[in-house]
């Protein structure tokens, strides 16, 4: 009753997982059949078990019958599955084994006299036919072996035919004579691996869908392959260890073992051969010894003197050399096998998808990054690792220097492997860093890599202690890259070693591993440095107060507001309307720029689809180039359709009308949850241009549109408030004006590029007289600075190109206008309200409805929100799912531990950037604001708190009084 008991649970909730999983699906498949289809609501029927009774769900549970259940004991060594029996019991019987392997686990029982398995076991108070010849078995076995009876122990060993060794027999520990019976009778081993190989599917049954998900990398298609890489799908199809087929074969991570534990480095037992040698070489060692002894016998009786006394300091120097000599080579082998023990290597975990591995063998090693259809320009298909090949880009050779077999914690050599197997490789720790592909062709693509739930997300810059021990810090922080497939380590522009980790708890275990194992430093750890992102929102309608803006009395602001803050420096307007007009520092170029912030699902959109845009920006940039674009193919258009129509969809209204065709590029690093549009006339390039399959247009405005695009890069990469990324912001570029003089420059730019260098004599009759002018009009100042700052040499240079107006005293034109935008963006921001948007972690909690209070406690103290809270059914257990700050999670699950006296475990996974509602600069202004906060208004500002901490990370300035609103106070002495 037991066993079935434990299968029942087990079922039950196989089965509720099971049904979640279909109503979800059919729940999404309600979903889009009714955003396609426009019924009215009246005739929707709702019929939510036609879901489940259309899924067969039958191979999902577990049942003895089925041969999916195994029944162990791993302490006394012994396993079964009841076909053994079934077997067993047939051929004793006379009872087919189908039958027996139907009724050995269920409500049957045997009938002795009339030798037939009947039903109802329980109602006529029978014992089932499991435990009638399964278990008893079992049970009377291991009474004898308790009860030391020996008779029936020799008479069970017999009827079995098992040989049992004398000195498991006479153990003192009945444990171990039942552990010698029961691991030969029913060995685990066999019954595990028999299930394994019944059950698992075999690597012949893998689809198609699935080989061509794996060859394809980001969001490049099967079609979109060379011939020659498609033709490979075959081979992993057959999965055939054939001479001809060709090697294939995924790294799927990397691994630290002590080298200690590496089989040619374990100690093993001699066989009869080297022990005899080495009682030859003890005996020569010791009779060698023996005559070196005789010798210095008798060089110490000289016939002389002085012969004596000449011999013997020679024959003393020689022995002190000896001695010295001897001393170095210990010390020297010593410091050499400590340094080896010491060592850590590095065994890749690998699947072999074609062909057989062997040892020794040369295969070329292709990275994550490995494009077969550039390769193939400079490879043939037929070529092999052992060729004199040119150098490829993420392609090199390696020889296969130790294969493994996976043994649990041990490793076993092997020779070759065929397909269809997981090994472990050794001596790839120079070629791989996390994951790549090993193959005999070069046609083969890499294959897609892991993607993992966590996201690193927690970062901490790391030092050594002692500054010398730097170049270990640096060795060890490579070795824990290459060893955890979800770490990321990082060297800042300011020079810091960064680490970059899932949660606190993953921090922890990586800093232990860096101390201990990889570099064995003693070693410095930053506070965590906690990613923050800045957007921008929409104008509040309501104050802090809950009162409506712009009807309540202004009262005069004591504290410094936020226009004083950010004022706006000369020669930049700002509008009411936030529109930011600014000019190059020559004055050639005017943008007019506007910030404006786009909706949640824009941003989602953005952040699903960066590998997308990755890819446009890619084939964009073959196509200006003129390269062959061979990797646009129907389904990556297709989905850049689909991208733009969602983005069409969820862009709407007036202010947003023919946006999505004006967007000029993403935002930071070309593909982040920004957007730049373009909103002026004479410009239409745009990033759809991969859709049109058109070159890049020949505008007036040059090449100088890279530049505004460079400097809203720059602009969202780092923002005004703290420097870090923003998120989910449109900039609109309204105007770009540019002078005669920008026009003749852009002009003349455009000629050298064209032409090359033009003479000294043309240049000169070239120049337009209103640069002489613009040149002339030049202040002394500026002419004194551009003399000082520009050599001589280059102002001829420039002369004789004829681009006199393309360095002036404020460097390059094109530094200028990036340098514009950047600003322009910053104060196109900095008009409009400002938020901080934090990192938030998924927190599921489960515990019991005593500490329920103590955990909304502890939430609520560290600015969580809790969403739902749902009562397990069948237990007293609450599961909570809340979000929670990433800022605020660091010992979030000791406390939560500590209050609960254990009974409550927190889950936490990065889930989604959350915007602070706080307004960073808020100050009070209002008659009602002053009444609630006072006149200090000196409340804790959440967001002002996350900002001035970034800022004093990074060394910017921060607007902090060490007192603020002092008042007198008369000391105790004074009174007396």
């Amino acid at each position: 009753m037991h066993l079935k008991n434990i299968l029942e649970q087990i079922n039950a909730v196989t089965g509720s997982l099971f049904t979640s999983k279909v109503l979800e699906e059919r729940a999404e498949k309600e979903a889009e059949s009714e955003s396609s289809s426009d019924t009215a609501a009246g005739d929707q029927i709702y019929d939510w078990s036609a879901g489940l009774e259309d899924t067969d769900d039958s191979h999902l549970y577990f049942s003895p019958d089925h041969g999916n259940v195994v029944f162990a004991s791993a302490i006394d060594g012994w396993g079964f599955g009841i076909e053994h029996f079934a077997k067993l019991y047939s051929q004793k019987i006379g009872i087919k084994p189908a039958v027996l392997l139907k009724t050995l686990w269920g409500d049957y029982y045997l009938n002795t006299k009339a030798k037939k398995i009947m039903k109802g076991d329980q109602s006529k108070g029978k014992k089932p036919l499991f435990v009638q010849l399964v278990l008893d078995n079992i049970w009377s076995l291991y009474e004898a072996v308790m009860k030391r009876d020996k008779e029936k122990i020799e008479k069970i060993v017999t009827s079995l035919g098992l040989k049992i060794g004398p000195r498991e027999s006479r153990h003192a520990d009945p444990k171990v004579h039942l552990n010698a019976i029961c691991s030969q009778w029913l060995p685990i081993s066999d019954a595990v691996l028999s299930m394994v190989c019944s059950k698992l599917p075999s690597p012949l049954d893998i689809t198609a869908e699935r080989v061509e998900k794996l060859m394809c990398v980001g969001a490049k298609t099967f079609d979109s392959l060379p011939p020659e890489t498609q033709e490979l799908k075959s081979a992993f199809l057959r999965c055939s260890s054939e001479e001809t087929a060709p090697v294939i074969v995924f790294v799927s991570k990397m691994f630290a073992v002590d080298a200690k534990a590496l089989p040619h480095n374990k100690p093993r037992p001699l066989t009869q051969e080297e022990i005899a040698q080495r009682r030859e070489l003890a005996k020569q060692r010791h009779a060698g010894k023996m005559a070196a002894n005789q010798g210095k016998e008798v060089s110490e009786k000289p016939p002389s003197e002085n012969s004596s006394e000449g011999t013997g300091s020679t024959g003393d120097k020689k022995g002190e050399e000896q001695q010295l000599t001897d001393q170095m080579d210990v010390v020297t082998s010593k410091a050499a096998k400590q340094e080896a023990d010491n060592k850590e290597s590095f065994i890749a975990f690998a699947r072999v998808f074609s062909g057989v591995v062997r040892r020794g063998q040369k295969i070329f090693v292709l990275g994550p990054k490995y494009d077969p259809a550039e390769s193939l320009h400079k490879l043939s298909p037929q070529c092999s690792a052992t060729d004199d090949l040119p150098s490829v880009p993420h392609m090199s050779c390696c020889t296969l220097e130790n294969l493994y077999l996976l043994m649990g914690r041990e490793l076993e050599e092997l020779e070759e492997v065929p397909a269809g197997n997981v090994l472990g490789i050794g001596g790839l720790q120079d070629f791989v860093l996390k994951s790549a592909t090993l193959s005999t062709s070069p046609a083969c693509p890499p294959f897609t890599p892991l993607n993992f739930e966590a996201t690193p997300i927690v970062r901490v810059a790391v030092e050594p202690k002692h500054p010398s021990d730097m170049p270990q810090l640096v060795r060890g922080m490579k070795l824990l890259n290459q060893a955890d497939p979800c770490v990321q380590v990082l060297i800042q522009e300011t020079g810091e070693h960064v680490l970059v980790t899932a949660g606190e708890v993953h921090l922890q275990r990586c800093l232990d591993d860096l101390k201990e194992r990889f570099a064995k430093i003693e070693i410095s750890v930053s506070a965590p440095i906690i990613p923050f992102r800045e957007t921008i929102t929409r104008p509040p309608k309501v104050d802090m107060v809950n009162e409506e803006i712009g009807k309540q009395q202004k009262v005069a602001v004591i504290h410094q507001t936020k226009e004083d803050q950010n004022k706006i420096p000369e020669g930049i307007q700002v509008d009411s309307d936030g529109l930011v007009t600014i000019s190059t520092p020559n004055k050639q170029a005017t943008l007019s720029v506007r910030a404006l912030p786009l909706p949640e699902e824009v941003t989602r959109l953005l952040e699903e689809n960066s590998d997308l845009i990755r890819t446009m920006e890619q084939l964009s940039t073959s196509l200006n180039e003129d390269k062959n674009a061979h990797e646009i193919n129907q389904k990556t258009m297709d989905k850049i359709k689909e991208f733009k129509q969602k983005l069409e969809q969820n862009l709407q209204g007036r202010k947003w009308r023919n946006a999505v065709d004006h967007i000029w590029s993403f935002g930071p690093r070309k593909c982040g949850p920004n957007i730049l549009l373009h909103k002026f006339e004479g410009y239409k390039n745009s990033v759809w241009q991969c859709l049109e399959n058109t070159e890049k247009e020949v505008s007036k405005y040059g090449d100088f549109d890279n530049s505004i695009v460079s400097g809203f890069q720059l602009a969202t990469l780092s923002g005004p408030m703290c420097e870090e990324p923003l998120m989910g912001v449109c900039f609109t570029v309204e105007k770009w004006e540019m002078n005669k003089v920008g026009e003749t420059l852009l002009t003349k730019s455009r000629d050298s590029g064209e032409c090359g260098a033009v003479e000294h004599q043309e240049s000169e009759d070239t120049v337009s007289p209103t640069s002489n002018c613009t040149v002339d009009t030049c202040s002394e100042n500026e002419h004194e600075q551009s003399s000082q700052s520009v050599p001589k040499s280059l102002e001829k240079n420039s002369k004789n190109k004829g681009e006199v107006l393309l360095t002036d005293c404020y460097g390059p034109f094109s530094g200028q206008l990036i340098a514009t935008m950047k600003e322009a963006c910053r104060y196109a921001l900095q008009a409009k309200p400002q938020r901080l948007m934090a990192a938030m972690y998924t927190c599921e909690i489960m515990a019991t409805a005593e500490v329920l209070g103590r955990v909304y406690a502890v939430l609520s103290k560290r600015e969580g929100r809790v969403l739902q809270e749902e009562m397990k059914e069948g237990t007293d257990v609450f599961i909570i799912k809340a979000v929670l700050p990433v800022a605020e999670s660091f010992g979030f699950a000791d406390e939560i531990r500590k209050r609960t006296s254990g009974l409550a475990s927190p889950q936490l996974v990065f889930s989604h950037w959350e915007i602070i509602s706080s307004d960073p600069f808020w100050v009070p202004t209002t008659e009602e604001e002053y009444l609630h906060f006072g006149e200090k208004a000196d409340s804790e500002n959440q967001a002002r708190k996350y900002m001035n901490a970034v800022r004093k990370r990074k060394g910017l300035y921060v607007e902090e009084k060490i007192v603020e609103h002092a008042e007198k106070q008369r000391t105790l002495s004074r009174n007396k």
